[in-house]
């Protein structure tokens, strides 16, 4: 198995373990978001179908639920702007 392949696998298994979004992946593993979305996406369907619905259900609802974290966000964003 090449080491790309690996690197893919453990990426899809960090992400399904600690439900995590494409740009904590790569912050953990210090590699781009790009390499993350392509191994977990595109290489991991090729080599472990099964792993790669698993990383793809969760890479779905975090996708789902951006818009309400980026809201949260900049609620807080503005509440800490607004006290100071």
């Amino acid at each position: 198995m090449k080491t790309s392949d690996r690197r893919s696998e453990q990426l899809a298994l960090y992400i399904i373990e600690n439900k995590a979004t494409v740009r904590s992946c790569a912050s953990h593993f210090g590699i781009s978001k790009s390499t993350v979305h392509s191994d977990v996406t595109k290489r991991l369907r090729r080599i472990n179908p099964a792993l790669h619905a698993a990383a793809a259900k969760v890479l779905l609802f975090n996708k789902n639920q951006r818009h309400i974290r980026g809201g949260e966000a900049t609620k807080r964003r503005w509440q800490n702007m607004n006290k100071g």
